[in-house]
């Protein structure tokens, strides 16, 4: 193995089949397929449909990556896979097909977490990642504020929503603005020509008596809807622009607020976002604007490494790989609601040697 471990990482936790290549913290491929256009007209995603798609696509999405790294599968020193959390079926055919790799070319197998990846592909953008680091992990199906003292071995949850996550709150007010799905980029887009001064929307969780990590956006969601409805009722053009600038306002006001709040009592200097919402162009304003103003240094990754890929997965795999990190055992199972407490799952026998035991030889070709 070189210095750098080359890693090949496989994400299908929803609706994204992703497959990166990394070496060390060297990016050498990311390709994804997407089936984000067969659940647009349901307005959100299918488990069911995700899960074929992964079928689907997951050997030339492999294919392609390894082309594109300019490197052959016999030359991987770990293959790397999310083992939740996510869509329990969707998990399922990702790890199937790690697990048949990894037997095949006789190589490790890394099953990681999700969310702990989303926080480890920043590697990629910024290089090594400080310890302590806070991470904001904003998604469809996760807002969550993380303290990572150790991105393979110690990931502490310090808030998370109670209710709706900040992705799936701008999945709902798109679908009500008839604005199509996925609701995060078409907002964002109105957003940039609305006043998000226009109109007050409440921001969630922020009291003084209010858990003070936590996050809740389902009340702002439900306003956000009554208001509309009302002008509606009242045969009242919706100001879509001026809506959208608005709820996008109120999330990102909570969201930054929060989480520069835990870096300052948790003595942290680093923040870290991530997470498909990360691309919210406001989002990264007002987060550097505060942390800026705070002392607090914010690394971001760029839009494409924020949304599910598999070169998040790889990079946490490779750091796996890097510090020794036990391998999972072939009885790894996808696990839906797997804690972030568990950057990833190691096998019972705490050795890669287990991969050699039944593959002695490459089965790949």
């Amino acid at each position: 193995m070189a210095d750098e471990p080359l890693v090949l990482g496989i994400e299908t936790s929803c609706d994204e089949t992703g497959v990166g290549i990394v070496r060390g913290h060297t990016l050498l491929a990311d390709a994804i397929a997407s089936s984000v256009d067969e659940h647009a007209r349901f307005g959100g995603v299918v488990p069911e449909v995700a899960s074929r798609a992964h079928l689907e696509a997951m050997v030339p999405t492999i294919d392609r990556a390894l082309k594109e790294a300019g490197v052959s599968a016999r030359d991987l020193d770990g293959i790397a896979v999310t083992a939740g959390p996510g869509l329990a079926g969707a998990l399922l055919v990702g790890v199937s097909a790690a697990k048949a790799y990894a037997y095949a070319l006789g190589k490790p197998l890394y099953g990681v977490n999700h969310l702990a990846s989303h926080i480890c592909v920043d590697q990629l953008e910024h290089g090594a990642l400080p310890e302590p680091t806070m991470a904001l992990l904003v998604s469809g199906g996760h807002s969550s504020l993380l303290l990572s003292t150790d991105i393979t071995a110690d990931v502490r949850p310090m808030g998370s929503t109670i209710d709706d996550a900040a992705g799936e709150a701008f999945d709902k007010i798109a679908r009500v603005l008839n604005l199509g799905f996925p609701g995060g980029p078409v907002i964002d887009r109105y957003a940039k020509e609305g006043d998000p001064q226009a109109i007050a929307f409440p921001r969630g969780l922020t009291g003084p008596r209010d858990p003070i990590y936590d996050f809740s956006f389902s009340g702002l969601k439900t306003a956000v809807a009554r208001w509309i409805e009302a002008k509606r009722a009242a045969g009242e053009d919706v100001p879509v622009r001026d809506v959208a600038a608005s709820f996008q306002e109120a999330v990102v006001d909570v969201l930054t607020r929060k989480a520069v709040r835990a870096c300052k009592d948790q003595g942290v200097d680093h923040l870290m976002i991530g997470g498909g919402v990360a691309a919210n162009s406001r989002l990264r304003a007002l987060a550097q604007e505060r942390c800026e103003a705070a002392g607090i240094r914010l690394r971001v990754p760029r839009p494409k490494l924020c949304t599910d890929n598999g070169a998040m997965v790889a990079a946490l795999g490779a750091e796996m790989v890097a510090r020794n990190r036990a391998a999972s055992d072939w009885d790894l199972s996808a696990d839906s609601s797997l804690p972030v407490t568990d950057p990833h799952v190691p096998g019972a026998s705490h050795t890669h040697d287990h991969v050699h035991e039944v593959s002695k030889e490459n089965l790949y070709s």
